[in-house]
């Protein structure tokens, strides 16, 4: 059916104005003034705000990890998403080594392909560079339609791969045209940190975060984006924490480095201190990189407003407080690593950047939204307004007043991250590919109607993403 959305101020991450959007067969069909179209459902957005829907390039969907399996699989998951106007999730396919790479691809095809409310993509985690994952990487590429792969620094002896494995990734990208990823801290010395604090008998929640110090992170940081510039390679940093990251990237930059940052809302908004609350409840804000001393968040925010930082991811990675994340009661290590934020990712980044003046709105629309499309190969099919792309929109209420809490949320887990923080501005309805998943802030979508999306290679030059062509 077509739709026009009439009345709305369109945000996009170049321009905002006052247009209506006509919507046919999931694409957007014309923008302009006083649009009509026979038989045409009329929405009526007035007041409100209207966004390309949210782009989330970061998250862990039913993953298994610490001997247990994320609260949110990808009904629940995508759900929360879509409630926060995110539209399209990329969500990380874990690997083994030894195993064929399509075989774990083929895992996450099980995993969402029933239960996804929206669009998603995968990234691929590489843990082994040999002969055969050399092989099978053009194909996973050209014909799986995924184009960016991940490599951990961290996690040693479960996902941590070495430098060379690291160094290699960056040279196949660099041949194949894929963006490599990396969860950047030195997870030898953190090894050797995390053993010493548990034979002097500290076992809290805060010793994760005293075991992974910012300098660990930055170091990381550096070394891989020294190794992008040996590859002449492509490389984005997720999860970014500190000002210790941001020097590192910045200065990478202003080398000529193909280097890209995300840092997360948690990041923006907490800090170490949640990991000292009584009563075991600092495990509910153990994840990795841990959070930072306050200092760290006005650097972040800065690293955002002067684009030195690109994107915000969730890092989705939920676990109940009673029967999962109390695994490690006794040791900090057994803490499952994660924390619930997929739904409110655009709220907090609106509510504490735009209305607090920290970023503008057309930033606030390239970070959530644009700016992953482009370097993960969706754009201009997502991650704008234009004629011709999908019919990805948000209509947000900038003034509606709202306190987070778990008992309002529809994310599957025990807690939420921000309890208690109140915010100004939520999404009101939300389509994907022309099709209401929210309405009225009441989910009206359905499981399984997602699509997998098969994305372009990296393209080198963001600027002229406009002609990126995806791949059929």
């Amino acid at each position: 059916m077509k739709k026009i959305i009439k009345n709305g101020t369109i945000a996009t991450a170049a321009d905002t104005y006052q247009a209506d959007i006509l919507i046919e067969n999931e694409i957007i069909t014309m923008i302009g003034k006083d649009l009509s179209a026979e038989g045409a459902e009329i929405i009526d957005a007035k007041g409100a705000y209207i966004f390309p829907g949210g782009i989330d390039p970061h998250t862990h969907l039913d993953m298994p990890f610490g001997g247990t399996t994320t609260k949110d699989d990808y009904e629940t998951g995508t759900i929360a998403a879509a409630y926060g106007g995110t539209t399209t999730v990329i969500d990380f396919c874990l690997t083994e080594k030894g195993a064929p790479l399509k075989k774990s691809i083929e895992t996450w095809h099980e995993k969402a392909s029933e239960k996804a409310a929206i669009d998603y993509s995968f990234h691929l985690m590489i843990s082994e560079i040999n002969d055969k994952v050399l092989a099978e990487l053009p194909s996973i590429i050209e014909n799986e339609g995924i184009s960016s792969f991940k490599v951990f620094m961290a996690y040693k002896n479960v996902f941590q791969a070495d430098d060379a494995t690291l160094y290699r990734t960056l040279l196949q990208a660099k041949e194949l045209g894929a963006l490599v990823m990396v969860h950047a801290e030195n997870g030898d010395v953190i090894d050797y940190l995390t053993k010493q604090a548990l034979a002097e008998g500290h076992t809290d929640p805060i010793y994760h975060a005293l075991t992974r110090p910012p300098e660990l992170e930055g170091e990381a940081t550096g070394r891989a984006a020294k190794l992008t510039e040996m590859a002449n390679s492509q490389l984005y940093v997720v999860h970014v924490t500190c000002e210790d990251a941001v020097e590192k990237i910045t200065e990478a930059r202003n080398k000529g480095v193909d280097i890209w940052g995300e840092t997360c809302p948690q990041y923006l908004v907490l800090d170490q201190t949640y990991l000292e609350k009584p009563n075991f409840e600092g495990s509910k804000y153990v994840w990795s990189p841990p959070l930072r001393e306050k200092r760290n968040q006005e650097v972040l925010w800065n690293a955002l407003k002067t684009g030195q930082l690109q994107t915000i991811g969730s890092d989705q990675c939920s676990f109940d407080f009673k029967g999962q994340k109390d695994l490690g009661r006794e040791d900090f290590t057994k803490i499952p690593n994660g924390g619930p934020t997929i739904e409110d990712r655009m709220s907090i980044l609106f509510s504490e950047g735009v209305k607090k003046e920290r970023i503008t709105l057309n930033q606030f629309v390239d970070i959530t939204s644009t700016r992953a499309a482009k370097l993960f190969g969706l754009f201009p099919k997502k991650g704008t307004i234009a004629v011709g792309s999908d019919a990805d929109i948000v209509i947000f209420d900038q003034k509606v007043e709202r306190t987070i809490s778990a008992d309002t949320h529809h994310m599957a887990v025990d807690y939420n991250a921000f309890e208690g923080m109140k915010i100004t501005g939520e999404p009101v309805s939300v389509l994907s590919r022309g099709q209401f998943v929210i309405r009225e802030k009441q989910f009206v979508g359905e499981a399984g109607k997602g699509q997998f999306l098969k994305r372009a290679k990296y393209n080198t030059s963001l600027e002229s993403g406009s002609e990126q062509k995806l791949p059929v």
